[in-house]
């Protein structure tokens, strides 16, 4: 008993104690948990003098209840003090761990809820949620306020001269080399040819054997080539096009293609370049006959250049057809004035495929027979534009290109 006197006298001490401090936001807490400490303790007596220590208890319990209540509304103006100073985000989320987070002030004073009573936890828990929500509030409009700070800082620190002069972005154009290649291409398409590629680094067998053309034939010198190797070169025609061709279909089977590309020739003046494009033309099948070129090219000229078109084929040479042809054509506003003569102008070669062509490709010329043509893209393009200078093409001289 004297224990428990002791007790009682200790407790007794501290509520008077009580008086003094409780104000006192420094004592507060030092005896709230003196008060915890000696509730524990005379809860071991609980039955012994029942009266007196309920009593006692009672009154810390009380008193415990007042501290908690007063350390959760200055955790409250402390709280709601620290946000109004806070100048970014990164301090604000540091404060709102220090108040709210697991470790924070508010954790802490809800430690002590396990010494309430049953009948005093449910309303203590209730004004603790009320603080934490108050309080979280206040944190989440202080940060829509520094996030809109920080966007009108952004948006001043980034602000744009309106007075300028707009920066309009410039539409490009489809080079005219490449709009006569598709008028060129569309004509084809509709009479029913394939478009076929190869290419462009060539071996000699394919550019120039398998067109009847063997390595000491004379027809060579009219091609300047670029060599890599010896059997290697920059393909001087798309030809080999038609050659590969040949040899993937079956033997002796139909065929209707052309070929546009890049070659390569030694050649640089107004009228040449050393790399140009060029289109060929191959029809393999039987009952080819020259009637079937003429045809063909009628069309296709008359549907690029107009009905009005004026068209002649005069005799030549190719190693690689037989019989060949020069194309010429003439314009209304080609003819002169006073004769009223056509002005010609040459602008392709053709002719009916070689009988050793189609032999050195595994065709029977007995069974089959063809016709092939070829034009520079170039030389299209000029007429089509009215550029006199083959050059303009391939200075990118934006006055020359804005035209198309």
């Amino acid at each position: 008993m004297a224990e428990l006197e002791k007790l009682r006298v200790k407790a007794l001490g501290l509520l008077n104690n009580c008086r003094d401090n409780i104000a006192s936001k420094e004592a507060s807490a030092a005896i709230r948990s003196q008060m915890v400490g000696i509730l524990g303790d005379l809860k071991k007596y609980q039955g012994e003098e029942k009266f007196s220590l309920n009593e006692i208890t009672e009154r810390i319990q009380t008193y415990i209840i007042e501290f908690m209540k007063d350390e959760l509304k200055r955790l409250k103006s402390d709280a709601e003090a620290q946000i109004r100073i806070c100048i970014d985000e990164k301090e604000l989320q540091d404060t709102k761990v220090a108040f709210l987070g697991k470790r924070g002030k508010l954790t802490s004073i809800l430690r002590g809820m396990k010494d309430l009573s049953e009948s005093e936890r449910p309303v203590m828990g209730a004004l603790a949620n009320t603080i934490r929500e108050t309080v979280e509030k206040q944190f989440t409009e202080k940060l829509e306020e520094l996030k809109a700070k920080k966007l009108e800082e952004k948006i001043r620190s980034e602000i744009v001269d309106i007075t300028l002069p707009a920066r309009h972005q410039r539409s490009g154009h489809i080079h005219p080399l490449d709009k006569a290649l598709r008028e060129i291409m569309k004509s084809f398409i509709r009479m029913g040819y394939s478009v076929e590629e190869g290419p462009e680094i060539e071996e000699d067998f394919y550019n120039f054997e398998c067109l009847n053309l063997p390595k000491d034939h004379p027809a060579r010198d009219m091609q300047d080539s670029f060599y890599i190797t010896p059997e290697i070169l920059l393909r001087t025609h798309t030809s080999p096009v038609q050659v590969r061709t040949l040899r993937k279909h079956i033997p002796n089977s139909p065929i209707r293609m052309i070929a546009p590309g890049k070659v390569f020739r030694w050649d640089n003046d107004a009228t040449h370049s050393p790399v140009f494009h060029q289109v060929e033309g191959l029809v393999v099948d039987k009952g080819i006959k020259f009637s079937d070129l003429k045809g063909t090219l009628e069309i296709f000229l008359k549907d690029l250049f107009g009905a009005d078109t004026k068209i002649r084929f005069r005799a030549s040479y190719f190693p690689f057809t037989e019989p060949s042809a020069e194309v010429d054509i003439s314009f209304a506003s080609r003819t002169h004035s006073e004769s009223n003569d056509p002005d010609w102008l040459e602008i392709l070669g053709c002719g009916m495929v070689h009988n050793m062509v189609l032999k050195l490709n595994g065709y029977d010329p007995n069974i089959v027979s063809g016709f092939a043509f070829g034009m520079g893209i170039e030389r299209i393009a000029m007429l089509l534009y009215g550029i006199d200078d083959l050059r303009n093409f391939y200075e990118n001289d934006i006055r020359f290109l804005e035209q198309f």
